[in-house]
């Protein structure tokens, strides 16, 4: 309410609105010494701001109280003839001040998109307490799914599609949810993935808010919503998760794992965790590790929304959203999504307005367009969801080491949770990595020198390091993946360059795969090819799908 109150104050300020409030009290002399109390209190009367109804999040204003600093401070003397001698007036913000006013509307006003229920997924619930890598632990997780096409008598038809960041389960539209899907045009009969030939399943991750187990979940322990509570993810717990599902489903074995973005990731990590449930694999516009570039901007996105004071450390469930942040954010996404070709042959230098006097809010064609994805988004996605997603893509890394290390820090983790839930229940229930033939894989490849073997070894284009990066490192952590691979780059792309897509084919190939098909495809959209370029996309897809291995 403090924040609330100051704003109101720098607003009155900044658009020279002291004049008019002074002038209506000018009888009580205080037109040069109005204190923030004294004059966002009466401004608030007069404009008739409301109270949010919800509770702990509304103040009487006779009985609210400003901290001293506030309360003694008087506004600089002679500011009216100050400005009067002003050599122009000030600027307007339409845009500052349609975020306040939609500010004021969520303070009591409507859900966000993600907090209200979504029909048309079915839901797997997992009983069980759920191990994260990094020492979490969730007591039960749900995962959403939707699904297309009929599971052969077999059971080996399955395809498992993988999300982005902010993907939900809706690919592609269905009897129980019309709406068009994410990848609409690339799920059905006849198309890339064809669902008369294939059993076609995609999920929300764990760490989402469409439905599967995230930050805005209710915590089963207390009744509350996790919040930032909720356990620090990887990668690979979003894909245990996700075979989870498939054990409940009966399908013990995948015909591919297909994902774009952070799919890509989840689809390199399905093949590493489980080589023998993963019969081929398609990786498009991701990384076998994440790069300096692409943390740095996932890194200000986060930066960007925590500093947002509605964000409040996480806990915001029950008042305001951090809406202007995720606007903000989103915006910065938005430009690493995209590429400056299409955008210079969409908008160029164009304005809104040609005839109009510059402004310091959205002018530009590029920048209207900004604005809007940031207003479009801010309140379709879980501010909470975002860090935690974001940060699983910033500690994805697919080299030996990195993985060895991992692999240690979650059998400590182990041992401590059972530990724990033995002292406090008599039987202990806690999904971890059960002993299986993916040990025996792990045990070959780390005892296995890939670059000396006495086989005819792969002659690479790749520097032997790159970034400071050890080459021999991720071929090492990659050497495990011996399935039939497709490999889709963009040129365009500036979040994952084509060239981390090159160093996985290159890395898979050097480690041994036989099977190992590289794209690299000519495309203005960016990142978001893989949206968008059905003709490319698609035919790659399919033909993987259908001819590949």
């Amino acid at each position: 309410m403090a924040t609330l109150f100051r704003d109101i104050f720098h607003h009155l300020k900044s658009n020279n609105s002291y004049r008019k409030v002074a002038k209506h009290f000018c009888d009580q002399r205080t037109s040069n010494l109005l204190t923030h109390k004294y004059l966002t209190t009466q401004f608030i009367r007069r404009a008739g701001i409301h109270n949010s109804p919800k509770d702990n999040n509304a103040l009487p204003l006779n009985s609210f109280e400003f901290p001293p600093s506030l309360e003694d401070q008087e506004l600089p003397p002679n500011i009216f003839e100050n400005n009067k001698r002003s050599s122009n007036p000030p600027l307007s913000f339409p845009c500052i001040d349609q975020l306040t006013i939609r500010t004021r509307s969520l303070d009591g006003g409507p859900e966000p998109a993600y907090d209200k229920i979504i029909s048309g997924y079915s839901l797997f619930h997992h009983s069980e307490p759920f191990l994260c890598d990094h020492g979490g632990i969730l007591p039960e997780l749900d995962i959403a799914y939707e699904t297309w096409g009929e599971l052969n008598e077999k059971r080996d038809n399955a395809i498992l599609i993988q999300t982005g960041l902010s993907g939900s389960s809706h690919a592609k539209s269905h009897e129980k949810n019309v709406q068009p899907g994410w990848w609409e045009q690339f799920i059905g009969p006849g198309l890339s993935i064809d669902t008369n030939k294939y059993f076609v399943i995609c999920t929300n991750v764990i760490g989402g808010c469409y439905g599967s187990t995230g930050p805005s979940s209710i915590d089963p322990s207390d009744g509350e919503r996790y919040a930032t509570r909720f356990p620090i993810l990887t990668i690979f717990d979003m894909v245990r998760a996700q075979f989870l599902l498939l054990d409940y489903l009966k399908i013990n074995k995948l015909h591919a794992s297909v994902g774009s973005s952070m799919g890509g990731m989840q689809s390199l990590a399905s093949a590493w965790l489980y080589p023998d449930r993963v019969s081929r694999l398609i990786s498009i516009s991701a990384c076998a590790r994440s790069h300096p570039y692409s943390i740095a901007l996932r890194h200000t996105q986060r930066q960007v929304l925590m500093a947002d004071p509605n964000w409040n450390k996480g806990f915001y469930y029950n008042s305001i959203p951090p809406h202007i942040g995720m606007k903000l954010a989103r915006e910065i996404a938005t430009i690493s999504y995209r590429s400056g070709p299409e955008w210079e042959q969409r908008f160029g230098r164009k304005r809104q307005l040609e005839e109009q006097t510059p402004a310091l809010c959205p002018d530009f064609l590029i920048e209207t367009y900004l604005d809007y994805q940031g207003e479009r988004f801010c309140l379709q996605y879980d501010p909470n969801s975002l860090l935690y997603v974001s940060k699983a893509m910033d500690l994805f890394d697919m080299s030996a080491s990195v993985l060895e290390k991992l692999k240690r820090k979650r059998s400590e983790n182990t041992k401590k949770s059972l530990y724990t839930e033995s002292r406090n229940n008599d039987t202990c229930y806690v999904t971890y990595d059960k002993p299986s033939s993916i040990s025996q894989h792990h045990h070959q490849a780390s005892t296995k020198p890939s670059l000396k073997s006495a086989e005819k070894k792969h002659i690479s284009s790749l520097a032997s390091v790159i970034n400071g990066n050890d080459l021999e490192d991720l071929v090492q952590g990659l050497s495990v993946i011996k399935q039939p691979s497709l490999i889709l780059g963009v040129q365009s792309d500036i979040l994952f360059p084509y060239w981390q897509q090159k160093e996985i084919a290159e890395c898979l190939r050097m480690g041994g795969n036989k099977d190992v098909t590289y794209y690299e495809l000519d495309s203005m959209y960016g990142h978001d090819t893989f949206l968008i370029d059905l003709t490319n996309v698609g035919s790659a897809v399919k033909g993987h799908l259908e001819f590949g291995g």
